[in-house]
């Protein structure tokens, strides 16, 4: 895999190769400063993702267990529920139905037991899946993404480069965050056609995706994904290898996807403030966590040569 590929100009790249100690002095006060620079940042992040991109071992795995849970199983059940008639399963499974929440009660559509069933599990029972997708594959990539880089010997490289370390912290974030945020964007148009072809003429005509799907999809779960990453992307920092990030990041995420889970499907069950609440509590975690977590990328950590590395 190539370098990442920092942009700058003639000058500072002269001044660079005869003044090695201003080159690192400037990017330090640069850090300090706080000034960013955001070319910088979306060519660390296309490099990452042009890497991911002719990577196949990475996204075609990733690509099979999106379309495996927002494609797959959906079919299979949705189909199953609505094709084979008003039968006892389907009237037994529409009798639980009765086990929910008031509010999501009042939700169901459809007058027949195979509509109501299938609406209840296309609006309820999936919903988790549009987070546990995103987190796991987001995890995959920004696990690697730091640690990564000093396996491949191109740590050095962006330690030396003008960017700063905030600039470089930005560039993996966002290019850990775009595959898993786009697989869910592709998926859940994918499945929004699915629900509505399979359920739609049972309850009279396409509802899907719901307002709380709007809202779970835009306004919950990024915060959530951010907060995953930052914790991610500060073990892939301080780790020695890229199996050792890999387990890491598994032990931190596992519990973060339980609690978007059960936070997703509040946000459907609740009320219509819920899941506002839920998602601005989520993204002032996420930006303070995120704040916290810039501080991992340091040079001497691209280099592997910082304590506790």
């Amino acid at each position: 895999m190539t370098a990442t590929q920092i942009p700058q100009n003639s000058d500072s790249v002269e001044t660079e190769r005869s003044h090695p100690s201003k080159r690192r002095k400037g990017s330090a006060d640069q850090v300090e400063t706080g000034r960013i620079d955001w070319a910088r940042v979306m060519t660390v992040a296309r490099t990452d993702l042009k890497q991911l991109i002719q990577a196949k071992d990475f996204w075609v795995p990733m690509s099979l267990l999106g379309a495996f849970f927002f494609v797959i199983i959906p079919a299979i059940l949705l189909l199953t529920i609505t094709s084979i008639g008003n039968v006892e399963t389907v009237a037994r499974v529409s009798e639980t139905l009765e086990v929910l929440p008031e509010s999501a009660k009042s939700q169901i559509r459809g007058d027949s037991p195979e509509g109501q069933t299938g609406y209840a599990l296309a609006v309820f029972l999936f919903a988790p899946v549009a987070v546990i997708v995103p987190l796991t594959i987001s995890t995959a990539v920004g696990a690697a993404t730091i640690v990564g880089e000093r396996e491949r010997g191109t740590g050095e490289f962006l330690a030396h480069s003008p960017a700063g370390a905030r600039e470089i912290y930005l560039g993996k974030l966002i290019a850990s965050l775009v595959p898993g945020y786009f697989t869910t964007i592709v998926g859940f148009g994918a499945y929004s056609l699915i629900v509505n072809l399979t359920v739609g003429p049972e309850v009279g005509g396409w509802f899907f995706p719901t307002a709380q799907w709007w809202v779970m999809i835009l306004w919950v779960l990024p915060p959530f994904l951010a907060i995953c990453l930052s914790l991610v992307l500060r073990l892939s920092a301080r780790v020695r290898s890229t199996a050792a990030a890999q387990q890491a990041s598994g032990l931190v995420s596992l519990p973060l996807i339980m609690i978007a889970y059960s936070q997703s499907t509040g946000v459907l069950f609740g009320a219509d403030w819920v899941p506002f609440v839920l998602g601005g509590i989520a993204w002032l975690i996420a930006i303070f966590s995120l704040s916290r977590g810039v501080r991992s990328v340091t040079r001497s950590r691209l280099l592997g040569v910082a304590a506790g590395i």
